[in-house]
């Protein structure tokens, strides 16, 4: 008998081909009323993006895992896994290069305005005149919040690109890249902030209306990580008031939700969080959960786990 999954939130046809494969999977709905069932739930599959509810954990009895297929974990009660036992794991490392990718993506789009351009040529507005200029990224000045994989990962694909980096996170970590500890300092250092930290309640709001104001009415943000992680309502006024120049994000607030005035400024690329939504890395990520799980029900343990709260020394 396959061993039974709670799954939240939805994967491609080809992902949830293979876990179906291996697994018995049910939703919350089909076990909501019905204790027996709820019994038989050993497992939770999931993606980052999607939160799961204290509650419903305490409704599982026999839960001894959460898989998650993406890198985030704020949206999963860590304390209270700890306090089940109940092993976290996640799938780093795999997505890295495509979240990396869509960053440089953004920061060029941005730049050299490619929407912009694009809905210009459709327009057929070349006709009456050339495409305002855009921006070089060639030497500019760029700040990672969160030197962490996916921000080495950045940081690595902007070095051919000849820009000055430098970082801010929650330590030095001796790097060759310059460490800035102030988060303000930083903003006014940098022509171009990137925002690769983790989500959760230790990040969330960090970048406020003084940080935007210190990165100044030239230079942009991009945000690949997580909307909690910028302060929506300043951003929305720092653009809409011109104290910065720009911002491309990838992920919001209120996701799927997006503020309609956001989509109303024209300093802004905007994309539906698709940081690690290549087939090649949502296969690597599928197979990454799929021997978590595979592991944990042969072994009791994961290949990648999550340090729960207390556990890390």
């Amino acid at each position: 008998m396959k061993p039974c999954l709670l799954q939240i939130g939805g994967f491609p046809s080809f992902i949830q081909e293979m876990i179906d494969a291996e697994f018995d999977c049910v939703q919350w709905e089909d076990i909501a009323g019905d204790a027996s069932r709820r019994a038989q739930v050993r497992g939770i599959v999931t993606r980052s993006n999607f939160l799961i509810e204290a509650e419903r954990m305490r409704q599982l009895p026999e839960l001894g895992i959460i898989a998650t297929c993406g890198v985030g974990y704020d949206g999963i009660p860590l304390a209270l896994a700890r306090e089940k036992g109940i092993l976290v794991a996640n799938t780093p490392d795999v997505l890295n290069a495509a979240v990396a990718e869509l960053t440089i993506g953004l920061v060029l789009g941005l730049l050299r305005r490619l929407p912009q351009a694009d809905r210009f040529l459709r327009a057929s507005h070349w006709l009456e005149g050339a495409f305002p200029l855009g921006t070089s990224l060639e030497g500019k000045r760029v700040g990672i919040i969160g030197m962490g994989r996916i921000g080495k990962e950045i940081a690595r694909r902007l070095v051919p690109f000849d820009v000055a980096l430098a970082y801010h996170g929650r330590r030095d970590q001796g790097l060759a890249t310059r460490f800035e500890p102030d988060l303000r300092a930083l903003a006014q250092a940098s022509d171009i902030l990137i925002v690769a930290a983790p989500g959760g309640a230790q990040t969330a709001g960090m970048v406020d209306a003084a940080v935007l104001d210190a990165l100044g009415p030239q230079g942009v943000i991009v945000n690949i990580a997580r909307g909690s992680i910028i302060d929506e309502q300043a951003l929305v006024a720092a653009l809409s008031q011109g104290r910065i120049g720009g911002a491309a994000l990838d992920v919001f607030h209120d996701e799927p939700r997006v503020d309609a005035r956001l989509m109303g400024l024209d300093n802004v690329v905007l994309t539906p969080h698709i940081g690690s939504a290549t087939h090649e890395t949502r296969r690597r990520m599928a197979e990454l959960t799929l021997e978590n799980l595979r592991l944990y029900f042969r072994e009791g343990r994961v290949i990648t786990p999550v340090v729960l709260p207390e556990q890390s020394g």
